[in-house]
């Protein structure tokens, strides 16, 4: 395994414990605040949407080849 293959892989196993994490943290946030069904669902939209954005483009990466 190289370097290159090992950071890839580093960074991503990490990003995706660092993702799960936060959405566990907007989880945390509803339930103390009793936000409710739409609070909980405005929070997550909200507050996950980044994150949305870089798994999409992981994705849509992974489907073109492009990038490492």
């Amino acid at each position: 395994m190289t370097e290159e293959q090992f950071s890839h892989y580093g960074v991503t196993i990490g990003l995706a414990a660092f993702i799960a994490f936060m959405l566990f943290i907007i989880w945390d946030l509803a339930r103390k605040s009793q936000a409710g069904r739409f609070g909980t669902f405005v929070l997550f939209f909200v507050l996950a949407f980044g994150m949305l954005g870089f798994i999409v483009k992981s994705v849509l990466q992974w489907l073109w080849d492009i990038g490492p």
